[in-house]
């Protein structure tokens, strides 16, 4: 039953697209539950679909906090995933891209071959002999699909960052085989990133991070994007460990992603919720907050070099 206007006497419209893991809008038939839920915390709508693109039309409008939509879609055998704040607004029609992964996801490297991967990220050949990075990159793709998928999703993110001359991956110099994880990587990067990014902090595109020695062991600098609600980059600098890579000073870097800068966004949306009760940052979750998150923001998607199926 349409919900009914707001005592403003106006009314709000919203399109919600539902994605797969590959990107593409998914097929329909797979039942969705759509739950839209007004800024009081109201559910207003709260359909069962079998399509992957739903119009909400007369969505309450009231000019104040309420109009913070939160939008949250399910199906089963899939993970649910969400959005907020949504706001929403008479002036124009809202639209929302959501990403729904299959419970038992698996990665699609098979655009992430070494051969362009050593072309696109050329800090991971350097400083190792002959076939060594290529093997080392090979065995991660075997063995190691969560570490590959996190560094992919890391870089990709970067390269999407514009500071005053390039971007961080711009910088990075080689990589630290030994200390890549599941949830972030360590480099050499050219020293004037650190100049770089404080530019960009004071230009309000990244927040320093207090204490940051606490939070990363032996790290003296800490600047974390603020430009999404989700997923953006960590960039931590441990200026008492360097070396000279092909004449350059170069200063060990930290990079990572974290799932919410909002608090309330990690309550209200729960998505995956294993995932963010501790332990490492999950890379499937970090790529569907970070594609939702910029679809939303209108930037260029977000396109690590692989997918999900």
């Amino acid at each position: 039953m349409p919900t009914k206007k707001s005592s403003s006497g106006q009314s709000s419209i919203l399109v919600v697209n539902i994605y797969d893991g590959t990107r593409q809008l998914m097929r329909e038939g797979a039942e969705i539950l759509y739950r839209v839920i007004d800024g009081n915390q109201k559910e207003v709508r709260a359909p069962f679909e079998t399509k992957p693109s739903v119009r909400f039309p007369d969505l309450p409008f009231y000019d104040n906090f309420g109009d913070d939509y939160t939008v949250i879609a399910s199906a089963t055998g899939k993970d649910q995933a969400g959005f907020h704040p949504l706001r929403l607004s008479p002036k124009k029609e809202a639209q929302l891209g959501l990403m729904l992964l299959p419970k038992e996801a698996k990665f699609d490297f098979s655009e992430a071959r070494w051969d362009a991967i050593s072309q696109r990220l050329p800090f991971l050949a350097s400083g190792v002999a002959g076939t060594e990075a290529r093997e080392r990159y090979d065995q991660w793709m075997e063995r190691r699909p969560e570490t590959l998928a996190s560094l992919l999703n890391i870089t990709t993110a970067m390269s999407q960052i514009f500071l005053p001359e390039g971007s961080p991956l711009d910088y990075l110099k080689q990589i630290v085989w030994e200390k890549v994880a599941q949830d972030r990587f360590f480099a050499y990067a050219d020293v004037a990133l650190v100049n770089q990014v404080k530019a960009a902090a004071e230009q309000g595109h990244f927040k320093p991070e207090i204490g940051s020695g606490f939070f990363h062991p032996g790290a003296t600098l800490s600047f974390k994007q603020i430009q999404f609600g989700e997923a953006n980059v960590q960039l931590t600098f441990h200026e008492n460990d360097g070396k000279v890579i092909d004449g350059k000073d170069c200063v060990l870097v930290e990079p990572d992603m974290d799932y919410y800068k909002d608090p309330a966004s990690h309550a209200l949306l729960e998505v995956v919720p294993n995932t963010l009760t501790g332990g490492l940052t999950n890379p499937k979750t970090i790529y569907v907050l970070r594609w939702i998150a910029e679809r939303h923001a209108g930037v260029p998607e977000f396109n690590p070099p692989y997918t999900i199926v």
